[in-house]
């Protein structure tokens, strides 16, 4: 069991939920249940899933759930690169967002790497 309050992958994807939240504060009122409600669950689920994860009895369990944490980071890119295209985020916040989910998707397999 590891005490995922002092796994840095674990702080920076709490960054990352709360600049989420702050980036999708500005979008329009109907995108409340796509793009805000899709980017933000997705947000929490990283920091969530590695939390999870940690309280597992085994490195393996660990494993799986950094897994479905990468992949919650992969489909917030997604939808920050959307988000810009279709016009609601600018190119700057798309890019410090999508800078924030590459250093976690690394921090992510480097760990993983770590467990086996």
């Amino acid at each position: 069991m590891h005490k995922f309050e002092k796994l840095k992958i674990w702080q920076k994807a709490m960054d990352l939920a709360v600049d989420v939240y702050n980036a999708t504060s500005s979008f329009p009122t109907e995108e409340k249940y796509g793009l805000i409600s899709q980017m933000r669950r997705c947000s929490v689920s990283i920091p969530s899933n590695i939390a999870e994860g940690s309280g597992r009895n085994s490195n393996p369990q660990f494993n799986q759930f950094l897994g479905i944490a990468n992949g919650s980071t992969s489909e917030l890119i997604t939808q920050t690169f959307l988000s810009e295209r279709l016009g609601l985020l600018d190119t700057e916040t798309m890019r410090i967002l999508v800078d924030q989910c590459v250093e976690i998707s690394n921090m992510n397999y480097g760990l993983q790497k770590s467990l086996k």
